[in-house]
């Protein structure tokens, strides 16, 4: 994307936010820190324009992301409870297909229009007015932009969302999507009193027991191919069981088969219900896994995508870590 296209998105994306009044704003299913904090921000953002809104998810949200709901009205889940009502005016953030905000979907009117904020490389444009960056290193990236562009003070809530979805979609400013704009961005957010030491804490360094616990268990089924230069972890619903832990307590866990030494692409394939396997994909650069989940449906970026697979355990483990051997050559 150019400069010029960038900010023609821009302001397409601030006059249909200006226009517009009751919206419905949802991320995409099972919400990471960057949809956490591009929901929130969002919220910020109309609630600095006197706008309406409806804040939804598939299911729950995370309780660690839920410190940045304060101020900006409640969450709801459509699986415990559905809105009763149709939708015209909708802003999607951090999916990259329409598919991504799951049954959601149904809450919009037939003459519904969605306005797409995004940054991954796989977005298929699914909106009606599209602002995707796929340079961005996160959603919030684009929506601290977007935030200039609409002339809105970057007040201490949203501050905090975006610097929340910029430490989490970098790794703790570790990953190689860490720009000089990020940065810049950042030092910005704690200059304005986001407490970035506490943030880190919360969201990169405390693990909850059923985490733990997993971690555990998962690590006993570490695997690797015969060159050493795939590793994989599974994760079954007896497991989750054992341990109590929650879809949540999954977070971080593929990166403990990818940061082995020579390992160029780590996966965790985790069963949803029987015949249902998610799989993420974690690359060191040198193989695009989003092109690798693209072929089992799914998408995400070089670095880090994922997919579903219908079918076994076995038979997901089988079939995709062919197919990441046929991309890693």
């Amino acid at each position: 994307m150019t400069p010029a296209d960038y900010t023609t998105s821009l302001r397409a994306a601030a006059e249909y936010i200006r226009e517009g009044d009751d919206f419905l704003v949802v991320s995409h299913m099972q919400p990471d820190g960057d949809a956490a904090g591009s929901t929130f921000a969002v919220a910020w953002m109309l609630q600095a324009l006197n706008k309406n809104y409806t804040l939804i998810n598939e299911g729950t949200m995370p309780e660690k992301y839920m410190y940045m709901a304060a101020g900006v009205g409640t969450l709801h889940a459509y699986d415990r409870n559905p809105p009763e009502r149709k939708f015209e005016r909708v802003i999607s953030v951090d999916c990259a297909d329409y598919g991504r905000i799951g049954r959601v979907s149904e809450c919009l009117s037939p003459q519904a229009s969605l306005l797409n904020i995004d940054h991954h490389a796989t977005n298929d444009l699914f909106g009606a007015v599209n602002l995707v960056h796929p340079d961005a290193a996160a959603t919030v990236e684009v929506l601290y932009d977007l935030v200039q562009e609409l002339g809105l003070p970057l007040t201490e809530g949203l501050c905090s969302c975006i610097y929340s979805g910029l430490l989490t979609d970098t790794g703790g400013f570790r990953y190689s999507n860490t720009s000089p704009k990020v940065l810049g961005i950042a030092a910005d957010l704690l200059g304005r009193g986001v407490k970035g030491h506490e943030l880190a804490e919360r969201l990169l360094e405390t693990m909850s027991y059923g985490q733990v616990s997993l971690l555990k268990r998962s690590l006993n089924t570490l695997s690797f191919s015969a060159d050493k230069r795939i590793a994989w972890l599974t994760v079954s619903t007896e497991d989750r069981e054992a341990t109590g832990a929650s879809s949540d307590d999954m977070d971080g866990l593929v990166n403990y088969a990818r940061n082995v030494e020579g390992v160029e692409v780590g996966m965790l394939f985790k069963e949803k219900e029987p015949g249902v396997i998610k799989v993420s994909l974690r690359s060191g650069g040198r193989a695009d896994v989003a092109a690798i989940a693209q072929a089992f449906g799914g998408g995400g970026h070089v670095k880090a995508a994922g997919c579903t697979f219908l079918g076994t355990m076995e038979e997901a483990v089988d079939t995709v870590v062919r197919e990441v051997g046929k991309g890693i050559g």
